[in-house]
């Protein structure tokens, strides 16, 4: 069997010195202690107030009242319905607030009154201002018109002094050419027209020789549609020269024409007839297939 610790006391270590002197002073300490707090408690219990009593009595006897009895109080009577409230009596507008409205009204009255003046001076400029406007574009629509015919007499004017002025050229041509070929003796009329000495016309074969001299000088490229004439007013010296040419109707064709008129100027000479003379003016009709 195993030993206890009781029974290997020798491997205990010694005991504190003085142990049972202070276990005897603490069990002193105690019972004094408790003596204080007996003798303390007996000390307070001898020095209580002790207790007094006192009885009343009256001279007169007197009854005792009912003992109270608590009743439910009563239930509240319902309050009556409210009195409906007395009608409000309009007194009606005070003076000052007629006056006012008088006032206000008037007031009013004198701006409605000014707007409808106003508006109608606005009304009255506006139908001015159109009056003047109108006026402005009829009087702009007068001052083109009377420019459009002023321009169109100019332009009549101007065609009329072309003319006068061609027909004197042509007076004053006719006059040289008479004066050129000795025509003062003339047996025409007065009122001929010829610059010939004597009336006859050209040969048979002469316009052939007028065309067969003016064709190599033609150049023209161009296809051309059919066969068209181009008839040209010649007019010559007596020795044969070109000195002016008109186109009296064209082919159609204004390249065919130019080069016709090209081709006579080039040409600057047109022969002699049979006869030795040439015409002074001539009407000689071109072809392109000729």
């Amino acid at each position: 069997m195993y030993a206890t610790a009781a029974d290997r006391t020798e491997f205990l270590p010694p005991p504190p010195p003085g142990r049972l002197k202070a276990l005897g002073i603490a069990l002193l300490a105690h019972a004094l202690l408790l003596a204080a707090l007996t003798w303390g408690v007996n000390w307070r219990s001898d020095r209580a107030t002790p207790a007094v009593e006192a009885e009343l009595w009256s001279n007169i006897p007197q009854q005792a009242a009912p003992k109270l009895v608590e009743t439910p109080p009563p239930e509240p009577e319902p309050a009556p319905p409210p009195k409906p409230a007395p009608p409000k009596v309009d007194p009606g507008p005070s003076d000052a607030e007629i006056a006012l409205a008088r006032e206000k009204k008037r007031k009013l009255e004198e701006k409605l009154e000014q707007e409808r003046i106003e508006k109608e001076k606005l009304a009255q400029k506006k139908r001015e201002q159109e009056q003047r406007d109108k006026e402005k574009r009829e009087q702009a629509k007068k001052l083109a018109e009377e420019k459009r015919k002023k321009e169109l007499e100019a332009k009549r004017q101007e065609q009329l002094k072309e003319e006068r002025q061609a027909k004197e050229r042509e007076k004053l041509r006719q006059e040289n050419l008479r004066r050129m070929a000795g025509l003062a003796g003339a047996s025409g009329s007065p009122s001929a027209t010829g610059t010939a000495l004597k009336s006859a016309g050209p040969s048979a074969t002469y316009a052939g020789r007028i065309v067969g001299r003016v064709r190599p000088n033609i150049v023209f490229t161009e296809d051309i549609v059919g066969n068209p004439s181009a008839e040209v007013e010649v007019r010559c010296a007596p020795d044969g020269t070109i000195v002016g040419t008109r186109l009296v109707k064209g082919s159609g064709s204004k390249s065919w024409d130019e080069a016709v008129i090209k081709a006579l100027i080039k040409t600057e000479t047109l022969p002699r007839d049979t006869d030795g003379r040439v015409p002074s003016t001539m009407i000689i009709s071109f072809r392109p297939r000729d």
